[in-house]
């Protein structure tokens, strides 16, 4: 029989997760099974009487039968149980029960082996068991501790959670809350960075290297790798294993073996480079020797087609199960430069590397890996760190950002990215990393032409610009391709970041200095001193002292330098001087130096070839350095919502309609209110007495409108009568609006209060594949309609998310009072929004909410209109709960 059919009802495969431990090895963590009854028996006998007894508060040396039957046996509703296995042992073991059937407290308790304490298995237990009580209902979290159980007790306190405990008959009574809050977040963001950290240093600085499949042939992929990783002068223990080897055979003059199983003492990290048929046993062999990562440059995998994904996933199935973290297949390696390791695992030849720099770089093409080191060392760009992914089956850029926030060696990062698993989880990494280190990204296309083979990614409904809000929410530079990377990592990792967008351009010729002026200008900076030009017959240190006046000036931020020599082949001294100007001041500096040969890149100040790309490398800078300088803001947490209340309904419309529906009237604003959105009724009328009959009861000023989608965002208000105060007006006006409405079929007529003057606007979100929740604001109708002028944010939201979310659109100078008008209420408007960005995060559900219109005035906000569409929730990448990404 297999598993799947031996897996008991209702088996929750969701819960299902590998995550890293504290010491950056892998973990499963799963919902129990009856088929774990064995392994439970092995772990409680392996226990100490001690831990014994704080478990149970009783000496059980042996489990009975009956009572191992009870802990495997569970509802996975108001009986919850997971277990944590490294390889085949079990390690640890988290579990909740309901206090009542369906109600909202559980006790929770766990266990961990003896063998693996330290290594953070119960805090991750605890994470993933409140995730999973969220989802179900569970507010809060009880447990009975001993006083001496310092560990159970330090779990709890050390999650981030309000923690309150109570002392009664030798007992402590602990209860807490498991609301995510700022503080458990921390705790676990924290934790996950750590435990990620320590995860790649294992990759990046391994003590000992197998380099599997090496020939005695020097034109092979093995070989390539053994014989760069012996030429880099690596710092550690490095063997070549071919499975041909005798003993006393030498590759390279290194002694090789047949398996990795025959290495005294372990490997760290193992380069598989044989035919894809044969990498998972060699993973098995792996693992015996103690590898705890894998660079697998092997082809064949899931770029090949079905077979090939099949191979791949089994291979990340296999290394995971054994602890073990992977870089590619089809991966041409990985370098780090750091003296103290020199490691090029890369088939990039060491001769053509670029020096030791501080510059990480990642790719996700090999190919372009390469390409991208062969143009770093034509720069002159000194390199720390290199990773090419290959398909990403495990490791991915946002493992390599999280190790770059730590390394010293690393000041600016460098990414190619043709396709990306976690945008969610991307977005908090980088944010992060930004506020230290500049992050600079080239992205491809996000839709399905731009997936290479061999990658298997969510697709994103958005449009491609939506993918760039994504970045400059998080502080990332994007450019448009690897030329421009290196551009803009040139200036970032020679030159302080300027202190605002004032710039002086110094010229010796007049064309080149009005050439960069007005590049200046269209990137958006000002020419606050400039174009100064001397004659073309001046000598170099009378450039230098024009140099250095133009940065000594207050009100000057930045420099761009151009010089075109008076003599062709003139000796660049002046390049030297213009370095020196430079060096004596804590600004950025860009220069081109037109027809000079023997220029050396990255000589004193990072030139260019043309004054165009000088200022837009510049131009990246001044706005990263004003993104890193800005109040980051507060995550916005609102008080009174109600998620239960909101989920009750969404589960009650999906348990009716299971592949989606559009929500009534009465459920929209059942869910909004659960947020505090309260959404203006409307009165749906069949006659012209009935609208005479509801206008009596709204009294006031009334607005009739067609209902009928055809008709509700055409242009111009021919479908809408405004401004009703009078019986007689209502009725004709519905007589008017039957008329025109009837003979084209689009019948319905509706009735609501008339909104103050203001601006119109639209906030909605959509679940994006890709993205997760995704907010987006616009001023309604032709604004977003026909042009398109709609930002996008990615919740969570900060405060200043949700300030810029509404002054980056076009049309933002309608809301601050364009042309004499009254400046709409911006905090009621921010509050909305706060409300609909917590509303999208907290409910995966939401395929679609529009708020449309809301009128935003002076004295606040009206929510007029509003429309719901559920579907079932999607898995998202970036859980309340820590997970290694599987291969999607």
């Amino acid at each position: 029989m297999s598993e799947a059919e031996e897996l008991p009802p209702g088996y929750p495969h969701e819960w299902e997760a590998d995550v890293v431990l504290s010491d950056g090895r892998v973990a499963h963590v799963r919902p129990i099974r009856p088929d774990d009854t064995d392994a439970i028996h092995r772990f409680h006998e392996a226990q100490s009487e001690q831990s014994i007894y704080l478990r149970f508060f009783a000496p059980i040396k042996r489990l009975s039968d009956k009572d191992v039957h009870r802990f495997t046996h569970v509802d996975y509703a108001d009986r919850v149980a997971l277990v944590m296995y490294v390889r085949d042992d079990l390690v640890g073991i988290g579990r909740f029960d309901r206090l009542t059937p369906g109600g909202p407290v559980a006790e929770v308790a766990f266990n961990v082996s003896d063998h693996h304490q330290g290594r953070g298995i119960g805090s991750v237990l605890l994470e993933h068991l409140a995730d999973i009580g969220r989802e179900g209902g569970v507010t809060r979290f009880v447990a009975d501790v001993l006083p001496q159980n310092r560990r159970m007790i330090g779990v709890f306190r050390d999650a981030g959670f309000e923690v309150s405990h109570e002392f009664d008959d030798g007992v402590i009574a602990v209860s807490f809350d498991i609301e995510p809050t700022e503080a458990s977040r921390a705790v676990r963001t924290s934790r996950e960075h750590r435990s990620e950290v320590r995860s790649m240093r294992a990759v990046l600085h391994p003590e000992s290297v197998a380099v599997v499949g090496v020939s005695r042939r020097p034109a092979t992929i093995g070989r390539a790798f053994f014989d760069d990783i012996v030429a880099g002068g690596f710092t550690g223990r490095v063997y070549p294993v071919n499975n041909a080897a005798d003993p006393g055979t030498l590759i390279n003059g290194h002694p090789a073996v047949a398996s990795v199983r025959d290495i005294e003492g372990g490997v760290d990290l193992a380069v598989v480079a044989v035919v894809a048929e044969e990498v998972l046993g060699i993973v098995d062999e792996c693992a015996d020797a103690g590898v705890k990562a894998l660079v697998v440059a092997s082809e064949g995998f899931a770029e090949t087609g079905t077979e090939g994904r099949a191979l791949q996933h089994e291979l990340l199935v296999r290394a995971r199960h054994y602890g073990m973290r992977v870089l590619g297949p089809t991966s041409f390696g990985l370098i780090n430069n750091d003296p103290q390791t020199r490691l090029n695992a890369s088939i990039a030849a060491t001769e053509h590397l670029p020096e030791f720099g501080s510059l990480g770089l990642f790719s996700q093409s090999g190919g372009l890996g390469i390409a991208l080191l062969a143009s770093a060392r034509r720069r002159g760009l000194g390199i720390s760190t290199f990773a090419s992914a290959g398909n990403r089956v495990d490791i991915s850029g946002n493992d390599l950002m999280q190790y770059w926030t730590e390394d010293a060696n690393t000041t600016v990062v460098g990414l190619y990215l043709e396709t990306m698993g976690n945008p969610r989880k991307f977005t908090r990494i980088a944010r992060k990393l930004a506020l230290s280190k500049p992050v600079i990204v080239v992205k491809s296309g996000t839709g399905q032409h731009a997936i290479p083979q061999g990658h298997r990614v969510r697709l994103t409904h958005e449009r491609p610009e939506t993918f760039g809000q994504m970045l400059r929410q998080s502080g990332v530079i994007r450019v448009d391709n690897a030329h421009q990377l290196f551009d803009v990592a040139q200036l970032l990792v020679s030159q302080p970041l300027p202190r605002g967008d004032r710039v002086a351009v110094v010229t010796n010729n007049n064309a080149l200095g009005s050439l960069a002026a007005d590049a200046v200008t269209a990137r958006g900076l000002r020419v606050l001193h400039g174009p100064v030009t001397v004659s073309a017959e001046a000598l170099t240190e009378e450039f230098r002292e024009v140099v250095e006046h133009a940065l000594a000036q207050e009100d000057v931020d930045a420099l761009v330098a151009c010089f075109i020599p008076p003599v062709a082949d003139i000796d660049p001294e002046v390049v030297d001087a213009v370095g020196a100007a430079v060096a004596g001041h804590e600004k950025p500096c860009v220069a081109t130096f037109l027809g000079m040969r023997g220029v050396t890149p990255g000589a004193g100040v990072p030139t260019y070839p043309m004054p165009e790309d000088a200022v837009r490398a510049l131009a990246s800078a001044v706005r990263y350095a004003q993104w890193r300088r800005r109040d980051q803001g507060e995550r916005v947490r609102l008080e009174g919502l109600d998620r239960a209340r909101a989920s009750a309904v969404l589960e009650a419309a999906l348990a009716r309609e299971p592949r989606g529906t559009e929500l009534s009237r009465e459920q929209v604003e059942e869910v909004l209110g659960a947020y505090g959105i309260e959404v203006w009724p409307v009165v749906a009328v069949d006659s012209d007495a009935e609208a005479v009959k509801a206008y009596q009861k709204l009294r006031g000023s009334v607005v009739l409108k067609a209902t009928s989608p055809l008709l509700q965002h055409q242009p111009g208000r021919g479908w809408v009568r405004t401004g009703l105060r009078h019986p007689k007006a209502v009725g004709a006006a519905y007589r008017d609006l039957e008329a025109l409405t009837a003979p084209l079929g689009a019948g319905g007529i509706a009735m609501q209060r008339m909104a103050p003057d203001g601006v119109p606007v639209e906030v909605n979100s959509v679940e994006d594949p890709l993205f997760g929740p995704v907010v987006g604001f616009g001023v309604a109708g032709l604004p977003i309609d026909l042009l398109g002028d709609e930002a996008h944010r990615f919740p969570p939201l900060t405060d200043v998310d949700i300030a810029e979310l509404t002054t980056s659109i076009k049309a933002a100078p309608l809301l601050d009072g364009y042309r004499g008008a009254m400046p709409v209420d911006q905090p009621a408007l921010h509050d909305l929004i706060a409300r609909v960005s917590m509303l999208a995060d907290d409910h995966p559900e939401l395929a679609h909410v529009r708020l449309n219109p809301v009128m935003a005035h002076q004295e606040g906000i009206e929510v007029l209109g509003a429309s719901i569409r559920v579907a079932p929730a999607p898995t998202r990448a970036d859980a309340e709960r820590r997970t290694l990404l599987a291969d999607v």
